[in-house]
């Protein structure tokens, strides 16, 4: 019994072969709109990190006392409050309150959110450009595939998250001890220093912590965007078959294009010898080119070229020119001009009027004679 085997499906990367060449423009583009992009997450959040502390650096006493005058404003109409109403306060007037605390705090906050949150957008767009797509959120059937999500759960993208994870947690911790360990003083100095100042003692710890871990995970980020960057290239390559199958479906199949052009060139040809008999007179190499010039005072302003050709469709010009009692004349520089540099339909040019005015002089002579 012979056995018969598709070798494709022993390929790397399935029956269109091992995917080795460089994405296309097209795939980029496509890629671009389905929302694949090169970008690291681990930027954005990083240099937010970096801008959240840096603005509480210097935000962060006004920040803390202004904290206190909500507090303080709070708590003190809660006496009022009690007095006014013997006591009972209704649960609307303790919920306004308490609404009233919440925004005041949320204005107090909303710069610092507000810069982090730009600051992570510039990073994204200076990433992928400003091209916002929604088929990102457009949910798909695939993503709900079991196997599928197996495969995400053992693969080397999950163990590189890992390892970024792992890493990232390693040095916080790290960078998080090296900072606290020379700091353990000014900890225990919280139980001896009023509020205000224990606010701002743990609130610059805090801050210039944080600017150390922030630059550390600015270095992550930088690195996770290389490989990103190499991830995504590695991704968008094809295999030669899908370049094949894409210049197919943005050119055609080169086969059929082929037959086209071939077809459109026939009907040129046959348009071309029907005009033909109108021809004053065929100018030849004599056996390469034929070119055929018709001139009518009337309607042109110089000779045309009705019709030309090379080998063998000169020598059909040259037949259909004796079937009809066309002059052809000789003349191998003027020929070759005619053919290169002169379109059927065209006027023949200034430069070559002189030439062309003797061959039809000569012709108009002949007929003359006759």
């Amino acid at each position: 019994m012979i056995l018969q085997y598709n070798l494709q499906f022993f390929a790397k990367d399935g029956p269109g072969g091992e995917k080795t060449e460089p994405a296309t423009e097209k795939k980029l583009r496509d890629a671009r709109k389905e929302g694949q992009v090169a970008k690291s997450k681990e930027v954005g959040n990083a240099f937010g990190l970096l801008a959240l502390f840096l603005v509480l650096k210097f935000y962060v006493g006004s920040m803390g006392n202004s904290f206190l005058e909500v507090f303080y404003g709070i708590y003190g109409q809660i006496p009022s409050l009690i007095k006014n109403y013997n006591g009972e306060v209704p649960v609307t007037s303790l919920r306004a309150v308490f609404n009233n605390m919440v925004l005041e705090m949320i204005l107090i906050m909303g710069p610092v959110l507000i810069i982090g949150l730009l600051v992570a957008f510039i990073c994204d767009v200076a990433q992928v450009k400003w091209r916002p797509t929604g088929k990102t959120l457009k949910p798909k059937l695939s993503k709900l595939n079991p196997l599928k999500g197996f495969k995400k759960i053992i693969s080397k993208d999950s163990l590189m998250e890992l390892v970024k994870s792992v890493l990232k947690v390693g040095l916080i911790i790290y960078v998080a001890y090296s900072y606290l360990k020379d700091k353990y003083d000014y900890i225990f100095l919280l139980y001896d220093i009023p509020l205000n100042q224990a606010i701002l003692l743990i609130g610059e710890l805090v801050i210039d912590l944080g600017i150390r871990v922030s630059v550390v995970y600015i270095l992550i980020g930088v690195l996770d965007f290389a490989y990103q960057k190499h991830k995504f290239k590695e991704d968008m390559k094809m295999t030669k078959q899908e370049i094949k199958d894409e210049y197919k479906d943005q050119e055609g199949d080169p086969k059929i294009k082929g037959k086209q052009r071939q077809r459109m060139r026939e009907a040129s040809q046959r348009r071309m010898m029907q005009q033909l008999p109108e021809a004053d007179v065929v100018i030849t190499n004599p056996t390469h080119y034929a070119v055929a010039i018709k001139y009518d005072p009337d309607k042109y302003e110089a000779p045309l070229v009705i019709a030309k050709g090379e080998d063998y469709l000169a020598q059909k010009i040259k037949d259909a020119a004796k079937e009809h009692h066309i002059e052809i004349v000789e003349n191998k520089p003027l020929a070759r001009m005619l053919y290169a540099n002169v379109d059927v339909g065209e006027l023949i040019p200034p430069e070559l009027y002189q030439a062309v005015a003797e061959v039809l002089a000569f012709v108009y002579h002949l007929k003359g004679k006759s």
